[in-house]
């Protein structure tokens, strides 16, 4: 396990809502200890006292023993992350070190450039947020960068859903369950629902969402993450060549939406004013730090196909939404109807439908059985609740950069192949080919066409 992590923007929102709760985690289940070297390191002109005062701060009025200690670990320097000498000045010390680059996107490109000017020591690894790039051409020379600076199976392009166990329930029901695989293929799927709506608005993130929107924010990594896991072909092992290269293998399979395709499988919209239980929201275009100009979508939809032999016929759907009325996180696999019914009276069974909870954990398959007689036929739903997982998901993200075990990191052919499914989209929508909807807070999106 490396012994140094070093967290560039560690007065951010990320470093204090996720990473020093992740490494209080950590800590309380065995996995590091007091002999972790952590430096925080930010532009804000703070001292250690002030940085540990401000953490303590963070993570709550009745922080855990764990929470304590990690915070009376970190060290704090004043740092630009686009400057060589302050960033060889940070990273003094003997071995190698985990870097992690809790920094907005459009940062990462001259933050890669001053690593690489400061040198880093042999065997030390570099973790970076998504989006990984801004489009194509943007991840393949942030990848050309990464490249020069330290070798591929050393950097961690993390997206935190991977680590979510629920997530990584939807792969452990496929493989595990032979129930389940002579079912898994456009045969018997008509479609797959790949949803994270949620009630939770702008909450004061207008800095970076407004630069990004509900497309780039999680349709582009976290949903197509998800696409990859529900239609990937069994891997020979769960090593990190095999689960990537059959990742890789289904965003390669996705059918290449034209300029037409866009305007008929896409959908954007963002919010108006609305109440979501009791609270007010204002339309988005009226949030503090939102450019209406921008045309930034809160919501996003994206119909695609793969063109392979298991999902012919099979539609994917991509959606996520804020300030919807209601949360809905789930992968909703359709089944499709029986071929006949043979009932007197007729009557429509209820489809079914395998549900794979995300937020709440959960499983879930609506079935139909029949009643008092054989023409009446009742909805039966299945359902499972999931045991709470050993460690919340940025703490498996650390861990699995300290261990140096890049499986459920992105590989960048990855995140390449993600941007060409995007990319697309993103064209026409920037040529308004596909028009910006509208949908009230509290409702339940854009009305349906």
């Amino acid at each position: 396990m490396i012994g140094r992590l070093a967290v560039f923007g560690a007065t951010g929102d990320l470093t204090a809502r996720f990473l020093l709760p992740a490494l209080a985690a950590l800590r309380h289940a065995g996995h590091v200890g007091d002999g972790l070297d952590l430096l925080c390191a930010g532009r804000q002109d703070w001292s250690t006292d002030q940085y540990r005062e401000w953490a303590a701060d963070r993570l709550g009025p009745s922080p855990s023993e764990d929470a304590d200690a990690v915070v009376a670990s970190a060290r704090y320097v004043r740092c630009d992350v686009t400057d060589p000498d302050e960033v060889a000045a940070a990273l003094a010390g003997d071995g190698p070190v985990a870097v992690y680059l809790a920094l907005p996107p459009a940062v990462f490109p001259a933050a890669v450039v001053a690593l690489h000017r400061a040198g880093l020591p042999e065997g030390s690894r570099i973790v970076l947020e998504k989006p990984f790039g801004e489009d194509l051409a943007g991840a393949q020379e942030l990848n050309r960068l990464l490249a020069a600076l330290v070798p591929e199976q050393a950097v961690f392009r993390v997206d935190h859903f991977l680590a979510m166990s629920t997530v990584q329930n939807v792969l452990g029901s496929r493989l595990t369950n032979r129930v389940l695989e002579p079912l898994w293929n456009g045969t018997h799927i008509a479609e797959i629902e790949i949803v994270w709506d949620e009630t939770l608005a702008l909450e004061g993130r207008a800095g970076y969402y407004d630069h990004v929107g509900a497309l780039k924010d999680m349709i582009q990594n976290h949903l197509l993450q998800l696409l990859c896991l529900v239609a990937m072909e069994p891997p020979i092992t769960l090593g990190e060549r095999d689960l990537r290269d059959r990742k890789v293998d289904v965003l390669r399979s996705v059918r290449p939406l034209t300029e037409e395709d866009a305007v008929r499988r896409t959908r954007r919209a963002r919010y108006l004013p609305g109440r979501i239980g009791d609270r007010d929201i204002p339309a988005y275009a009226d949030e503090d730090g939102v450019d209406p100009g921008r045309g930034t979508e809160t919501f996003a939809e994206v119909e695609l196909e793969i063109d392979n032999w298991r999902w012919s016929g099979c539609v994917f759907r991509l959606r996520s939404g804020k300030a919807l009325g209601t949360d809905r996180k789930e992968v909703a696999v359709h089944f499709r109807s029986v071929p006949h019914l043979p009932f007197r009276h007729g009557g429509a069974a209820v489809p079914n439908v395998l549900r794979f909870q995300l937020e709440p954990e959960g499983l879930s398959l609506d079935l139909t059985g029949t009643g008092s007689g054989t023409d009446a036929f009742t909805p039966l739903t299945l359902t499972a609740r999931m045991d709470p997982p050993p460690l919340p998901a940025y703490a498996r993200v650390l861990l699995d950069v300290l261990t140096g075990d890049p499986a459920l990191s992105i590989r960048g052919d990855e995140a390449e192949e993600a941007w060409r499914v995007v990319d697309p989209v993103l064209s026409a929508w920037r040529k308004n080919l596909v028009p910006l909807e509208e949908y009230p807070a509290g409702s339940d999106g854009p009305p349906a066409r």
